[in-house]
């Protein structure tokens, strides 16, 4: 019998791959020169109360946020919900102008609400 021929799987490379082989690369422009843009600081959108219940839930946990100033819209308080439920995964919902999350973790809301720009007051 005949030994067949290997067909090496690695073969060896030198340089650059064949399409960028021709390239000329003293006449690319630098990189960009502009100064990376400032952070702005959050607008302020008030005060808020976080407030923590369990009355007729089953003893469970449940964080609301309420008291949103009348110049936040209802756009907003939504946008700020499903934030919420993101940052904590967990669910919730909004009732009359106030956020309910569910769970305890006052933390995570009140660290995020403040990045938000509002003045958080209630439960640390």
């Amino acid at each position: 019998m005949a030994k067949k021929e290997r067909i090496p799987t690695n073969p060896a490379q030198g340089g650059l791959n064949p399409a960028f082989a021709g390239l000329d690369l003293p006449d690319l422009p630098s990189g960009p020169t502009e100064a990376p843009p400032t952070v702005t600081p959050p607008q302020k959108l008030g005060r808020v109360v976080l407030r923590k219940e369990t009355a007729h839930r089953g003893g469970r946990v449940v964080i609301v946020v309420h008291d949103f100033g009348k110049s936040v819209s209802d756009e907003l308080i939504e946008e700020l919900a499903r934030e919420l439920r993101g940052i904590c995964g967990c669910g919730g919902t909004v009732k009359e102008r106030a956020i309910e999350i569910q769970g305890d973790q006052p933390g995570k809301i009140r660290t995020h609400l403040e990045v938000r720009g509002f003045q958080v007051a209630g439960v640390k």
